[in-house]
């Protein structure tokens, strides 16, 4: 199939949400980066996370293997710190290969009510 998608992916609307409802893990609001890659050599994954009111934070580090496709909770992200909940924040995506990057959120904040949204990040190289 060779390689498709991009280096460089712009996430600009995350929020993980503070409260969740129903048992953990599986209930557990969250946000989602979803990498796919489809090229013969492992990606490198950089990320970096804007907020209204700090400086950037990053860089957090994965990878994900050649020809394979990985889902990494925002959530789960602590080092260099962790990053923050119940805040607005962007979400800047570099790769040394071409990837493909989508977003995905769980929002289980209401009594009885899980909502699951997803979007393409947007390309940007």
């Amino acid at each position: 199939m060779g390689q498709l998608g991009g280096r460089v992916w712009v996430v600009p609307g995350g929020h993980i949400p503070l409260d969740s409802n129903g048992p953990e893990p599986e209930f557990t609001s969250f946000d989602k980066i979803c990498v796919l890659n489809t090229s013969d050599a492992e990606a490198r994954l950089t990320l970096t996370f804007y907020y209204e009111d700090a400086e950037p934070v990053g860089p957090y580090h994965f990878t994900v293997g050649a020809r394979r496709v990985r889902h990494v909770r925002v959530n789960d992200l602590i080092d260099p710190e962790a990053v923050r909940l119940d805040r607005p924040y962007g979400c800047v995506v570099h790769s040394a290969v071409p990837v493909v990057v989508q977003f995905l959120r769980q929002d289980s904040r209401l009594p009885g009510t899980v909502t699951l949204t997803g979007t393409m990040a947007h390309p940007a190289g």
